[in-house]
């Protein structure tokens, strides 16, 4: 059985999260400020911190960076509201693996949960295996097989989306115009690519991304072009 940490000021989110996550099979361990959430994860076998960014004595940010001076691998999701797209990047930047709007749909929350506890469980045998692998988090192209994973589960993709993303993937961080992802992937000159290269883009995502509406992964960069997050 996981243990799971759910640290939020708000005790009504705190105990609705415990709720969906019992149903899982997990076991919740609540917190309601950074600080007590550090004093926890001190003294017990914590598997996954779910942790409110706006919190009393110590904010999820500040929390994630002591975390992380102890405890590199520990998986660690943020809970942001729509308003604090700044904190979003900065908690990932110090630290965080995913982060989860308020307010959230309880099958999304479960589904992150998820994925991140696969991630830091099995995924990691993957990239020992094989010397042609690239990744970024729980995204990963495995091109001696041919194979993309996301959170160890197989992702089915044509030879166009695969080349696509691999080509992102191996250059993740970096954006690639619309024409330059064209001209790399089919060869010809690109007349006409934006439709073509933007539909590819969005059955990618719908096959990657838990919320393709808001993509963790493959990410637009506007009036410029596409990459892939840096993870």
């Amino acid at each position: 059985m996981y243990n799971i940490l759910v640290c939020d000021d708000d005790k009504d989110i705190v105990e609705a999260i415990q709720i969906y996550l019992n149903a899982e099979g997990y076991q919740v361990i609540k917190a309601y400020n950074g600080k007590e959430a550090i004093d926890i994860i001190n003294s017990n076998e914590i598997h996954l911190a779910l942790l409110d960014i706006m919190m009393p004595l110590m904010d999820g940010i500040r929390t994630t960076m002591k975390l992380r001076e102890n405890n590199s691998t520990l998986p660690i999701l943020l809970l942001t509201a729509k308003s604090e797209d700044s904190d979003k990047v900065l908690g990932l930047n110090v630290g965080a693996d995913d982060y989860i709007t308020k307010p959230f749909n309880p099958l999304e929350l479960v589904a992150r949960v998820k994925s991140a506890l696969r991630r830091y469980t099995k995924l990691g045998s993957i990239a020992t295996e094989e010397q042609n692998i690239y990744s970024s988090g729980g995204l990963v192209v495995n091109d001696d097989r041919k194979e993309v994973y996301v959170d160890d589960e197989l992702i089915k993709l044509t030879p166009i989306e695969y080349n696509l993303l691999k080509l992102l993937v191996k250059n993740k961080g970096r954006v690639f115009s619309i024409n330059e992802i064209y001209e790399l992937i089919w060869n010809e000159p690109s007349y006409g690519a934006d439709n073509i290269v933007a539909v590819h883009i969005r059955h990618i995502r719908e096959k990657i991304e838990i919320n393709p509406k808001e993509p963790k992964y493959l990410k637009v960069a506007w009036g410029i072009g596409y990459k892939v997050e840096k993870y």
